[in-house]
């Protein structure tokens, strides 16, 4: 089975792009994790399977695999800022504005003309039970009106305990800590324990947020089945969210990730988060599977 593929990445996220608008591709875990393997095959944080949609007023639908696993995972803003620029450049669409539904999401996606991307990323989501997250036998820490919560465990002698959580979920869930200076941060120790930690069943992904200014942080990402990659999409809105909540950001912030800058915006509380950033093109090419 020989397959045409498109690598892009945005801000370091890295994607390989599949073109199923003509028909339908059906591609086991093994062949997705062949895909995404650095070493043997493409390469890529994770992988988008384009697709056409059936839904009224819905341009494309759009899939998304975790590169590592070959999971089907729930939702990327970085990926979703690549697939817009995708469907542009293979001439699937002329809109500058697309609607696109995902596994659990509907997203509507905007190409700005310095050929950035504008993906509206929805409300975000604090009700523990859909994170989802156990918060049996556990006292939230109040702190600016968000609550944050402390969980057990203890990483190379340091209590998880130390490190207050905010969660909240972008259509995905993310757990966010603050930090003195991410380039110090325990990434590679804490965000694994935290990930598998028994009080999120469907594990999470944990951001590490240096705070610069109201209007500017540094961030690290631990992603779900990935380890720590060089930008997150839903991570940053989901650290500038926390941010807000909890009193440290205004509502307009530049997030500084290892791999590039994304803007995100929250105008108000009932207004979906607003995220800007790069999406590239890297190559195409064709692998059998």
């Amino acid at each position: 089975m020989r397959v045409r593929f498109t690598k892009m990445q945005g801000a370091g996220n890295d994607f390989v792009v599949l073109d199923a608008t003509a028909a339908p591709l059906a591609l086991t875990p093994a062949q997705l994790r062949h895909l995404g393997d650095r070493r043997f095959g493409v390469g890529a944080d994770q992988i988008l399977v384009v697709e056409s949609s059936s839904t009224p007023g819905v341009d494309f639908r759009y899939r998304i695999f975790n590169g590592s696993s070959g999971d089907e995972v729930e939702h990327c803003g970085n990926g979703a800022r690549c697939f817009v620029r995708y469907v542009h450049e293979r001439g699937l669409t002329q809109q500058r504005t697309v609607r696109v539904e995902t596994v659990n999401n509907l997203l509507t996606l905007q190409l700005q003309p310095d050929g950035g991307v504008t993906v509206d990323m929805n409300r975000p989501v604090f009700d523990l039970a859909r994170l989802p997250f156990d918060a049996t036998g556990l006292q939230p820490v109040p702190a600016g009106g968000f609550e944050q919560w402390r969980i057990e465990g203890e990483s190379h002698g340091a209590s998880l305990r130390d490190h207050p959580l905010a969660l909240l979920s972008m259509g995905n869930p993310h757990a966010v800590l603050r930090v003195d200076d991410v380039d110090t941060a325990p990434v590679a120790t804490l965000g694994p324990l935290i990930e598998t930690h028994a009080r999120f069943p469907r594990r999470v992904n944990v951001g590490f947020m240096q705070v610069l200014a109201r209007d500017a942080i540094r961030l690290r990402v631990h992603e779900r089945d990935a380890g720590e990659t060089l930008a997150c999409g839903t991570g940053a809105c989901a650290a500038v969210v926390a941010g807000i909540r909890l009193g440290w950001l205004a509502r307009r912030v530049a997030v500084q990730a290892r791999g590039g800058q994304l803007l995100i915006e929250w105008l108000n509380d009932d207004a979906p988060v607003l995220m800007t950033g790069p999406a590239e093109t890297v190559f195409e090419g064709e692998i059998e599977l």
